[in-house]
């Protein structure tokens, strides 16, 4: 899945030269070989090279508290996301409803590569759900929604209905 993941990535980055990926080990760890040096290793790595080539800096952050906040969603996206177990997915979801209360985006109001990779981390929790289970997760469902909606990135997933049309009968 990461490397159709960073395939996406680099269409949504405008890149025009498609990047040669490899996997490593039983996880599959993704592989950039890179022409410049040595070959770069991991997802988070690969995405913030891309985004780097690319020259769309504001994707990372732009002041150093929103570099940090998108480097800890990466991580938390390689190390707890990628990793859980069905029923460690609730608790997750749970964390990021709480999370995304007051925010737009994983990085507060502006939307970075935190979004784009927590965006295809969780789209396979979001698939298994159904819509009452959805709607326990507001937060995470409209934030969900927002970003698959956004132009070029939902390149190689499905789209997901997440909200049900309710209909009201009329009592008078």
């Amino acid at each position: 899945m990461a490397l159709r993941e960073l395939a996406s990535l680099e269409k949504y980055l405008g890149l025009k030269k498609p990047n040669k990926y490899s996997t490593r080990g039983d996880k599959k760890v993704p592989v950039l070989q890179n022409n410049n040096g040595p070959p770069l290793v991991g997802l988070v790595t690969i995405a913030r090279h891309l985004v780097k080539e690319a020259k769309r800096p504001e994707l990372l952050g732009d002041a150093a508290e929103d570099r940090a906040v998108v480097h800890q969603w990466l991580e938390y996206r390689v190390s707890k996301l990628d990793v859980c177990s069905k029923d460690e997915s609730r608790t997750i979801l749970m964390d990021l409803n709480l999370y995304l209360q007051d925010k737009v985006c994983m990085a507060g109001n502006h939307f970075t590569l935190a979004d784009v990779l927590m965006y295809n981390g969780i789209h396979p929790l979001i698939m298994d759900l159904t819509f009452q289970e959805k709607e326990q997760y507001m937060n995470v469902t409209r934030w969900f929604d927002y970003i698959q909606h956004r132009a070029s990135i939902r390149h190689h997933l499905p789209p997901v209905v997440v909200l049900r049309n309710r209909i009201y009968t009329l009592h008078h």
